[in-house]
């Protein structure tokens, strides 16, 4: 019988959710104030519900603690319930806990959404015959902290592909197919993209985790697809993106480690990436419901990609036969923080699909998601942030994902589903 199948079951997993059954988790707030954002940012409105408070900020909860202090640890949360009316037209309502605030994080991973949205998105507007998402991709070098890609370990044949790229980021989070990506359509198209479509405060503006300089992040590599037979179909040259950014004054912690040495003053986070959680949570939604919202703002996509993106946001390492994925690494609910944490015992369950994208850095910890129980017969979704960094310090490698971060998701997420199943009568 699934986990899921009865409310006793599932209560009895939401007990476990503590760290220490029986006792409450008393994290520390962080030892100085987590955030400095002077800029504005551009969002629309968003009414604080007292709906999450109350169905999270209870003295029984073990995170009490951080929905007591919820600006310190930078919470924000947005659940969206999802009923369908007798012709199956989905009808949304919107649960916001913190969003109002506006404060900056790092999205860290995130971004690789809608980036990787993106990506297919310019493939049909090149609309170049024989050109497709498992067209050969080469990349080149043309400027400085440039690096290329000829061939892909993990793919059968070797063959580096917009197709295999989203595939990584989806199911591992892979940093390099994000480059990749981002090296394919340059930040002033990702931007001007998202803006677009409303996403106002979005600024994806560098790739991850190679350490370049602002002029190296405006500079994108030459690319060109191939054929089966090795014949070019499309090349770029590198492009520079002379666009200005925001002015923005964004910092976070109290200090940060650079070169080694300790400086006692917030990291700058002014020239790193920027999107809301709002943005992000609509992002996901656009790719699930897309005849929900308005044409404007829908991603210039086909019913085939559509359907891509859902296979791998759903999928799990196991699921996809090659690479072979190593299951003590990548196990079934790697990248499924929320209703999961870090829990390497916990399998989904039959009828449960979680389509999702997380992102960990700088303690920062995310995951915006949509749920689907077929068993059930429900559907939501959930996206949220917490802050788990006590000492303030960044760039230390001490963050505290594994006392804090996780355990919050997994309770978030169980919370949630377990009024979902309340909701739906069992």
């Amino acid at each position: 019988m699934s986990i899921f199948h009865t409310r006793k079951a599932i209560l009895a997993l939401i007990f476990l959710a503590a760290c220490n059954p029986g006792k409450k988790i008393q994290p520390s707030a962080p030892s100085s104030p987590v955030l400095i954002s002077e800029t504005p940012v551009h969002m629309p409105e968003k009414k604080e519900s007292t709906y999450l408070e109350k169905l999270l900020n209870s003295e029984k909860s073990p995170f009490a603690a951080v929905f007591h202090n919820p600006d310190s640890f930078n919470v924000q949360i947005i659940y969206t319930q999802i009923d369908r009316d007798k012709d199956k037209i989905p009808r949304f309502t919107d649960h916001f806990y913190g969003v109002e605030r506006a404060h900056y994080f790092y999205p860290a991973s995130t971004v690789k959404m809608p980036v990787a949205i993106l990506a297919l998105q310019k493939l049909r507007e090149l609309n170049i015959s024989g050109l497709d998402a498992n067209s050969t991709m080469i990349t080149e070098t043309g400027y400085s902290g440039q690096t290329p890609v000829y061939n892909d370990p993990t793919t059968p044949d070797g063959k580096p592909t917009i197709a295999n790229y989203i595939k990584k980021i989806f199911l591992v989070s892979d940093n390099d197919a994000f480059n990749r990506l981002y090296e394919f359509l340059g930040p002033e198209y990702i931007n001007s993209e998202l803006q677009k479509r409303g996403y106002a405060e979005a600024e994806i503006i560098h790739r991850l985790e190679v350490s370049l300089t602002e002029d190296q992040n405006r500079h994108t590599n030459p690319i060109r697809f191939l054929d089966a037979k090795g014949k070019i179909i499309y090349e770029q040259d590198g492009k520079e993106n002379k666009k200005d950014y925001d002015n923005r004054h964004d910092k976070l912690g109290r200090a940060y480690i650079r070169n080694g040495e300790l400086v006692n003053e917030p990291m700058d986070f002014s020239r790193k990436n920027r999107i809301s959680l709002t943005s992000l949570h609509d992002i996901l939604k656009s790719v699930m419901f897309p005849e929900s919202i308005p044409a404007n703002k829908r991603f210039g996509l086909t019913k085939e990609d559509y359907t891509f993106l859902r296979n791998f946001m759903s999928a799990t390492p196991s699921s996809v036969g090659l690479p072979p994925y190593d299951p003590q690494t990548y196990y079934d609910t790697y990248c499924k923080f929320l209703l999961f944490g870090a829990d390497k015992n916990l399998k989904i369950p039959a009828g449960l699909k979680v389509y999702n994208k997380v992102g960990d850095a700088y303690g920062q910890l995310l995951d915006i998601a949509y749920f689907s129980d077929t068993q059930h017969n429900l559907e939501f979704m959930v996206s949220a942030i917490i802050y788990c960094n006590k000492d303030g310090i960044l760039n230390d490698d001490k963050y505290d994902y594994d006392e804090l971060g996780f355990p919050f998701m997994k309770f978030l997420g169980q919370e949630i589903l377990n009024y979902e199943l309340k909701r739906a009568g069992f």
